[in-house]
């Protein structure tokens, strides 16, 4: 009897000290907390640049271009000057989310056709990694004019830390390393690339050495002594152009002059009592997320449980839907009537979505819907959230990972191949996957599609999730994830993050999934009949959740160089 009563107290004495363990130790990721200000990007010298601004009294729209001017110079196999982007700012005082669209263009010169052989197929090596596969830079325009729309911070005193970065350099980390020694091949085709990327000897730089970009300090110098206007009109437009015309690029000297950014009305939604702000077209990616939100809220997947089989067989269906009409409807809406309204209604979601089968539908027997009312993967993405009231979220790319493999000789920047975004022939895949239609043929002077997808969160007004990711087509299922993590799931903004991802894009009709899926959730996903692909990581998706005046930032881990810091 003694020693029953003894064990009994023994785990009555563990199971209350397992609790009290449980309660000192906390949520299994644990996100930075601040209560002034949060920077969250892909490159912790980005970061440490953008907080500075913000400790200097600077607002969310300087640090965040102080940011992507930092991230142009440390991370250029994604950050940019030679690309093109969205930017999502939101103002709780005003209580006005605008978006800025700084996607590259076609040139004027380009033409339909112009990636298709004479047997018909395309091209590749030429849509991808050839100058014509170069859109017109958006990105110093963008930015420019988000500062000077909404900064307090002149576009000097933003660009000095990437001056001085590129100037003097930086530590090579191992993450840079891996990527010159991975892409060498591509870079060494051009001299112009191997002589900024690999040492004298043809070495790629090793982890701890420095790496200085003198011609990329003089072009940025110049952009702070002239404005963006040089960029596109000075001295460095001149280079852009004689690289194209030595071999045998489209963009011109009046394409450069001409290119302008636009403020785009953001696409709006709701779920569950959230306002939903996202990227319009040419970005499809704020419409379908939205549209994916709209299928779900028929489902209480909050109730089926986080990566049950049952949740992400809805999510699936879900994501299925809307890319058969990504396909279909989307393109810049300068050039094609989106049904933009239609798409996001949710009454069309309903009609999509339900019933919905216990089983996987064949992508092959979904056609696009009938919405009504016509109105690299290596992208980077950062969030910014100041003590003033105003967020930014903002994704920009030069499209593959360093882009076309280019740099403009003189300059010392790449160059994008935003071209492959387009149908270069409707029906066929681009390098993602991703089918396009008549929407997005290729034209001059067109913005190419987009999947890039930065989104706000907002909750009775009042910010509330400020996120968005790189990964090519998966940017949007990334960033919807994340989105139903925090709201159906509850978790912490780090959680959130860190968890496993899938993606599913229609065509071809498979379920990537990250590592870490329980096998058992796989085998019931099996029997429902989803072709389960196991993938890489997916996605880099930088966020910031703001709750009871206590900004939380998450840096994806999956990106070795991604830095949250708040004040």
């Amino acid at each position: 009897m003694k020693s029953l009563i003894i064990a009994i107290l023994s785990v009555v004495y563990l199971g209350v000290n397992a609790q009290a363990v449980s309660i000192l130790e906390g949520p299994r990721a644990v996100p930075v907390e601040a209560t002034n200000g949060m920077v969250v990007t892909s490159h912790t010298l980005a970061t440490n640049e953008a907080l500075k601004v913000l400790e200097n009294g600077g607002n969310a729209i300087d640090a965040a271009v102080t940011a992507a001017f930092a991230l142009a110079v440390t991370q250029p196999r994604s950050g940019n000057i030679g690309g093109g982007g969205f930017m999502l700012i939101s103002n709780e005082k005003s209580g006005k989310v605008d978006a800025i669209d700084y996607r590259e263009k076609a040139p004027s010169k380009a033409y339909k056709d112009m990636f298709i052989d004479k047997d018909g197929n395309v091209n590749q090596e030429l849509s991808r990694f050839s100058h014509k596969s170069a859109g017109v830079p958006g990105s110093v325009a963008g930015l420019a004019l988000a500062l000077e729309k909404y900064g307090t911070i002149s576009l000097s005193k933003a660009l000095a830390p990437a001056i001085k970065l590129a100037n003097d350099g930086f530590i090579v980390t191992p993450r840079f390393s891996q990527g010159t020694i991975s892409r060498k091949e591509r870079l060494s085709k051009f001299e112009s690339s191997k002589k900024i990327f690999y040492k004298k000897d043809g070495t790629a730089y090793k982890p701890g050495e420095k790496f200085v970009q003198k011609d990329l300090a003089k072009t940025l110098k110049r952009i702070s002594k002239h404005g963006a206007k040089e960029f596109y009109t000075g001295k460095t437009a001149e280079l852009i152009v004689e690289e194209m015309e030595k071999h045998g690029g489209y963009i011109t000297k009046e394409d450069l002059a001409n290119y302008k950014p636009s403020i785009r009305k953001p696409i709006k939604g709701t779920y569950r009592g959230y306002d939903i702000f996202s990227m319009s077209p040419p970005s499809s990616g704020g419409i379908h997320i939205v549209q994916i939100l709209n299928m779900m809220e028929n489902f209480d997947i909050g109730k089926l449980g986080h990566n049950s089989a049952d949740t992400i067989h809805i999510m699936t269906e879900s994501m299925k839907r809307a890319y058969v009409d990504r396909a279909t409807y989307l393109g810049d809406t300068d050039f094609v009537k989106v049904p933009t309204e239609g798409l996001i209604d949710k009454k069309y979601a309903k009609k999509l979505i339900l019933p919905l089968s216990a089983s996987s539908t064949n992508s092959k027997d979904l056609k696009a819907g009938s919405p009504a009312g016509y109105e690299s993967s290596e992208t980077t993405h950062f969030s910014i959230a100041d003590k003033y009231g105003n967020v930014v979220s903002n994704t920009y790319t030069i499209n593959f990972s360093y882009g076309s493999g280019i740099v403009v000789s003189g300059a010392g920047f790449l160059l994008n191949n935003e071209m492959d975004d387009f149908s270069a022939k409707p029906g066929v895949p681009n390098a993602y996957g991703l089918i396009g239609g008549e929407a997005n043929k290729i034209e001059a002077n067109k913005r190419m599609l987009s999947s890039m997808s930065p989104t706000i969160v907002k909750k009775d007004g009042k910010n509330f999730l400020v996120t968005g990711s790189p990964g090519g087509s998966r940017i949007i299922t990334t960033t919807l994830q994340v989105i139903s993590n925090v709201i159906d799931h509850n978790l912490n903004i780090s959680s959130a993050v860190n968890a496993p991802r899938m993606h599913h894009q229609w065509l071809p009709d498979e379920l990537g999934v990250e590592e870490g899926f329980s096998p058992d959730t796989i085998k019931l996903l099996e029997k429902k009949g989803h072709k389960i692909v196991q993938k890489n990581a997916m996605g880099a998706i930088q966020s910031i959740m703001i709750k009871d005046g206590i900004f939380y930032g998450a840096a994806d881990p999956r990106r070795s160089t991604s830095s949250a810091k708040g004040l």
